[in-house]
Formats: C-alpha cells, sequence, structure tokens
C-alpha cells in the first residue's frame, strides 16, 4: 500500500500491510487448531501480500507454530514475555521460550497488561529491550483512555507511551506499532476512520521528529480496537493506517476478511 501521512509530510513508500490476530485468554487446541489450518491451507484465498500474525496463549505457541509455520506470510507472536532471561517469575515466559516455541513477535504494552496487571511504561520499555536483544519483533502498543480522549490528552498519553519504547528501541525494523485506544478495545466502539487517521497521522509526525523521516515513512503502525469485517475496509483506506490488531474476531470466521480487506 502506498501511503503519505499528511502530518509529517513524510516521503511515499511501500509498507507492508500487517493483520494481527491476538486470541487474549481464548480458545483451545480443538478451535485454535481449526484457526490455524484455514490460515495456513495452501489454497486458501488470503491475500499474499498481507503479513498475519497470530498471538495465542502461550501454552498453544508451540503447536500452533508447527500448523503454519508452512506459510510464509503467517507468522506466530507471544502475547506478553518478561524483562527477565529468568528466574522466579512463577506464571511468566521469558522471551528465549518465546522463541524456543517458535514466536516471531511478541506484544507488548497493550491495555490489558497496563490498566488491568498494572504494567507501566519503565516495565514495557524494559521488556521491549529484552525482547528485541533475544530477535522477536515487538508489536508496541499504545492508546488513550476514553477520559483522556475527552480531555485531548489524547497525544500526551500516546507520546509518553512511545518514548518508552523509544528508549528501548535498538531497530525499528523490528517494531510494529499499535494503536489500540483503549474505549475502544472490545467494546464495539470503533474510531471513526478519521479519528484514527489523525492520530495514526500525528504518531507519524512525532517519529519524523524524534526518530527519523525514514523510520517515520517506513514503521508500520496499525490500528486495533473493535475491528471487524464490516469496518476494515473503510479503516483500510486511510494513508496512515498500515494494518489491525484484531481481538474478538480473529477467533471467528471473518478474521480472513479483514486480512482480505484490500482486495478489489
Amino acid at each position: 500500500v502506498s501511503t503519505q501521512s499528511t502530518g509529517s509530510q513524510v516521503s511515499i513508500m511501500s509498507r507492508q500491510f500487517f493483520v494481527g490476530g491476538n486470541f487474549k485468554m481464548n480458545g483451545n487446541t480443538e478451535s485454535l487448531t481449526v484457526i490455524a489450518e484455514r490460515l495456513a491451507k495452501k489454497d486458501n484465498d488470503l491475500d499474499s501480500s498481507v503479513e498475519v500474525v497470530i498471538a495465542p496463549p502461550a501454552c498453544y505457541i508451540s503447536s500452533i507454530n508447527s500448523l503454519v509455520s508452512g506459510k510464509d506470510t503467517v507468522n506466530v507472536s507471544a502475547q506478553n514475555t518478561h524483562e527477565s532471561e529468568k528466574g522466579a517469575f512463577t506464571g511468566e515466559i521469558s522471551c528465549s521460550m518465546a522463541v524456543d516455541c517458535g514466536a516471531k513477535y511478541v506484544i507488548l504494552g497493550h491495555s490489558e497488561r497496563r490498566h488491568v496487571f498494572g504494567e507501566g511504561n519503565q516495565q514495557i520499555g524494559e521488556k521491549t529491550k529484552t525482547a528485541l536483544a533475544a530477535g522477536l519483533i515487538v508489536i508496541a502498543c499504545i492508546g488513550e483512555k476514553a477520559e483522556e480522549r475527552k480531555s485531548g490528552s489524547t497525544m500526551k498519553v500516546c507520546i509518553e507511551q512511545l518514548t518508552a519504547f523509544k528508549d528501548n528501541i535498538s531497530d525499528w525494523n523490528k517494531v510494529v506499532i499499535a494503536y489500540e485506544p483503549v474505549w475502544a478495545i472490545g467494546t464495539g466502539q470503533v474510531a471513526t476512520p478519521e479519528i484514527a487517521q489523525e492520530t495514526h497521522s500525528n504518531i507519524r509526525s512525532w517519529l519524523a521528529a524524534n526518530v527519523s523521516s525514514e523510520i517515520a515513512s517506513s514503521v508500520r503502525i496499525i490500528y486495533g480496537g473493535s475491528v471487524n469485517g464490516k469496518n476494515c475496509g473503510e479503516l483500510a483506506k486511510q494513508p496512515d493506517i498500515d494494518g489491525f490488531l484484531v481481538g474478538g474476531a480473529s477467533l471467528k470466521p471473518e478474521f480472513v476478511d479483514i486480512v482480505n480487506c484490500n482486495k478489489s
């Protein structure tokens, strides 16, 4: 998709469309196998120009990876990793464990990790540094709460979160930014294409000013928050939206429709 940010005036270049499926704490061996096999099927109708990344619960990473490993455009992500390499951290998994199970990506900074489990920007930054060092590609999640948008603090919040990532990123080619307004996640209240595009453009402008214009041009910024088969088409038309991080709909057959939203 050829894109141009209106906010940062960065040059036009191609960014591979990205559709991620975050299964969260859902599914079982049977149901997740059905999803993986559908995505990995050689004669399916998936748009081959789209990178698809699915994030099953940690206990299923290895088995799901074995099912999709033959499909070049489909990869597996961990939903979270710890900032330490090993130790007495009951219930956690390390980056090297995720890699050993076949994960290529990891989701960090998701709003549920921030607001349910209490992870702050400093810890998320440390996780990012460790994940990149282990060879994982980071899906870096940012986004504001409803009251923060209402008060006009959207970019203030996003910049604080982005800065924690930036301070720990050694290679921006190994990062995908996911803008997920908290008020839209799992609520059915999706950001309008105009609202999402405005924020994505502002994020790209910030990258141009604080990292480099080259990174601003090349990094993929995806949208998450009640994305489904019906609203994905209009969102995908926006110049600074490079794909989606999908929650509930990734567990349904319509996930294929989201992957194929740019097909004519």
